[in-house]
């Protein structure tokens, strides 16, 4: 290996696939649709009380179209280099982040509680510590040097331990 070279050792993207959070984006998507639909093309007025068209327009195109637009592009994309790990919430991260395999002091896989300990899924701050999570309930918690704590949701914890492992130089993989 040459000096400065960096392989990926362990690579996963998870995206939001639960079909109650897709229910709730298309449902709010779709009313939002069909109020423009309504008012804008047929012209009849939405609701009791309507909203004057272009706030109706700007309704439709944030949540009728940018809405779901913005829940299909996220993803959690985390890597493991042979020189540390990498963690990007797109698109809200635009670059990865890194974190240098002697940053991390331990890691474990982990089962938690993504509501109670963490308020939910994405990029949350709870008594833990910080998470980046899609879905699920499994993970693996970082103690970094500087005394934080990161968890990062994965459908696979014991593959990214392992491979976290290796990239630190450790025969098990556990630490």
């Amino acid at each position: 290996m040459g000096s400065g070279t960096t392989f990926c050792l362990y690579r996963e993207v998870q995206r939001f696939w639960q079909l109650w959070l897709w229910l709730l984006v298309a449902g709010v998507s779709g009313v939002s649709i069909w109020s423009f639909v309504q008012q804008i093309i047929l012209g009849k007025p939405f609701g009791q009380n309507p909203a004057p068209d272009v706030a109706v327009v700007i309704i439709a195109a944030i949540f009728g179209l940018g809405f779901p637009v913005l829940f299909y592009a996220v993803n959690l994309t985390t890597e493991v280099r042979t020189d540390g790990l990498y963690v990007r919430f797109f698109p809200f991260h635009l670059t990865f982040r890194r974190m240098p395999s002697e940053s991390v002091i331990r890691y474990e896989v982990l089962t938690y509680r993504p509501i109670r300990d963490y308020g939910g899924w994405g990029i949350r701050y709870g008594r833990g510590g910080k998470a980046y999570n899609v879905s699920g309930d499994r993970g693996v918690m970082l103690e970094l040097s500087d005394g934080s704590r990161l968890l990062i949701g994965s459908q696979k914890p014991e593959e990214l331990a392992n491979a976290m492992g290796l990239a630190m130089g450790e025969n098990t993989g556990w630490k």
